[in-house]
């Protein structure tokens, strides 16, 4: 059973940085696509960002802003968040696929298989 704890949340003001931190419990961990999603208030859950071997992705309004990375030594991934907003503010969600998700597939929810308990991350203005 592959299970992923995130962490990092928090409280912070308009223009801080939080690092959010996702583990991934598996033994093959490298070949799988990660992603973050995230649930705002009154919204439905949107893509963030995701990694692959291949490279990142990430959604318009995060660009240059965040910035997702992974270690695979320690089967875990990494979303950066700086310069954060109001509109920012939601629980992120780590999710993972254990297949090499490409083009549009990348920002599905159906097609990542394991998901995390998600984060609160709340940025004031």
């Amino acid at each position: 059973q592959v299970q992923l704890v995130e962490s990092g949340g928090g409280a912070v003001q308009a223009g801080a940085s939080l690092r959010l931190s996702c583990t991934v419990s598996t033994r093959t961990f490298s070949p799988y696509t990660m992603g973050w999603f995230r649930l705002a208030p009154g919204k439905n859950r949107l893509f963030v960002a995701a990694i692959t071997f291949t490279g990142t992705t990430y959604t318009d309004s995060v660009k240059g802003r965040f910035t997702i990375s992974r270690d695979n030594a320690k089967n875990t991934v990494h979303l950066q968040m700086n310069k954060l907003k109001p509109e920012d503010t939601a629980v992120y969600y780590c999710a993972a696929s254990p297949d090499i998700l490409m083009g549009n597939f990348t920002f599905k929810e159906f097609k990542y298989d394991y998901w995390g308990q998600g984060t609160q991350v709340t940025v004031s203005s």
